[in-house]
C-alpha cells in the first residue's frame, strides 16, 4: 500500500497528480482552472472534508472550469491545524476549515472563543459571531494573511479519559493533552492537571502508551480518530463550544477577480450552514459508534464545580480580550 507522507503529498500536488488521493477525475476545462488545494485532518466522510466538496460543487456550477479543487484529507498536508494554517501562509495550501484555536499564535483575539464555559450552546456561539465579534475576528485574521469566509460550530469539547472522571479534582496531577493554545493550557492548570501539548495525530498513541491520561475533543472527532479504543470514557463537560472558521489564503484571495470572489464567498457562506448540519448528523453517528464499540458517554448533572474552577481563566486573559465586563456581556448575550 502506498504510504503518503506530508512531504510526498506536497510534491505530488506540485506535479499535478492529486488523483492519488482518490479525487474525482477532472475535465480538460477544469485542468486549466486556478488550483485550489484544500487540506483537512480527517477522512472524506467527515464534515471538514465533505463541506469542501459541497463548496466546490457550488462554485463549479456558477463558474464551470474556473477552479481546480484538490481536496486532500487525512492530515496528508499537516498533522495538526497549526500546520495547515502555516501551509496557507506559505502558499502551499489555499483553503481549509479549522477550529479557531489554531489561530491564537497569530491573532490572539480569537482566544475569546476558547474561554471555558463562555457559550451556553452552539446557537449562542453562532449568534455572537454574526454580529460585532465576528467582524472583529475577521479583521484580526486578515491582518495575519487569513481570509475568514464563514464561521462554523464544531460542537462541544468534552473530557475524554482512560477512566471515569466526575469532578475536576480527579484531574489533579494527571497528564492531559492540550492543544497548543494558552487558554487551553491555562484551563487544564485551573483543574490542577498537567497540560501536555501534542498534535492531534499523536493523541491515539499518547493515550495508548500513557504519555497522557486524558484530553478533550468534540464527539465527531472522538469517533473519527477511534479514541474510544484508548480513552473509553467521554464526560459531557461541554466546557468549550468549539468555533471554527472556513478560510482562504490572502495571496490566493487577492488574485481573484471581484466576480470570482463574490461566488467563492457566497459558496463558503452556504458551506458554513451546511457544515453545521453535517456536524449534527456526525455527532449522532459518533455516539452510536462509541456506544456500539463499548465506550461510555457520561452525562454530568452538575457542571458547576468545573465552571467554578475555570472561571479564573476569564480573569487571566481579560486584559487582552477587551476586559472582563465584555467577556461577561458575551456570556450573557
Amino acid at each position: 500500500m502506498l504510504k503518503i507522507t506530508r512531504r510526498r503529498a506536497l510534491a505530488l500536488l506540485g506535479a499535478g497528480t492529486a488523483c492519488v488521493f482518490g479525487l474525482l477525475p477532472r475535465s480538460p476545462a477544469a485542468a486549466a482552472g486556478r488550483v485550489v488545494t484544500v487540506g483537512t485532518l480527517v477522512g472524506p466522510d467527515k464534515p471538514e472534508t465533505r463541506v469542501w466538496h459541497y463548496i466546490r460543487d457550488i462554485i463549479e456550477k456558477e463558474l464551470p472550469g474556473r477552479f481546480q479543487f484538490r481536496i486532500v484529507p487525512n492530515a496528508a498536508l499537516g498533522r495538526g491545524e497549526k500546520e495547515l494554517a502555516e501551509g496557507i501562509r506559505l502558499g502551499s495550501i489555499q483553503a481549509s476549515v479549522n477550529t479557531s484555536s489554531a489561530f491564537s499564535g497569530w491573532a490572539p483575539r480569537t482566544q475569546i472563543l476558547d474561554l471555558p464555559f463562555l457559550f451556553k450552546n452552539r446557537e449562542h456561539l453562532q449568534r455572537v459571531l454574526e454580529v460585532e465579534l465576528g467582524e472583529e475576528l475577521k479583521n484580526s485574521l486578515a491582518a495575519e494573511g487569513f481570509v475568514a469566509l464563514g464561521y462554523v460550530g464544531y460542537g462541544a469539547r468534552c473530557l475524554l479519559a482512560k477512566e471515569l472522571v466526575l469532578a475536576p479534582e480527579t484531574l489533579a496531577g494527571k497528564r492531559v493533552r492540550s492543544i497548543p493554545n494558552p487558554v487551553h493550557t491555562a484551563m487544564w492548570r485551573s483543574f490542577r492537571a498537567q497540560p501536555v501539548t501534542l498534535p492531534i495525530a499523536e493523541t491515539y498513541n499518547a493515550l495508548k502508551t500513557g504519555v497522557v491520561e486524558a484530553m478533550d475533543l468534540n464527539k465527531s472527532a472522538y469517533a473519527a480518530l477511534k479514541l474510544y479504543e484508548v480513552a473509553p470514557y467521554l464526560m459531557e463537560t461541554g466546557h468549550i463550544q468549539a468555533g471554527g472558521i472556513i478560510y482562504a489564503a490572502e495571496k490566493f484571495w487577492l488574485a481573484l477577480p471581484a466576480g470570482e470572489k463574490a461566488v467563492f464567498a457566497a459558496a463558503a457562506a452556504q458551506g458554513a450552514a451546511r457544515f453545521n448540519e453535517l456536524i449534527l448528523e456526525d455527532e449522532r453517528k459518533a455516539e452510536e459508534e462509541v456506544l456500539g464499540a463499548g465506550g461510555h458517554i457520561v452525562h454530568l448533572p452538575d457542571i458547576s464545580p468545573w465552571e467554578r474552577d475555570a472561571r479564573g481563566v476569564w480573569e487571566l486573559f481579560a486584559p487582552g480580550l477587551g476586559g472582563l465586563e465584555r467577556i461577561k456581556a458575551i456570556h450573557d448575550a
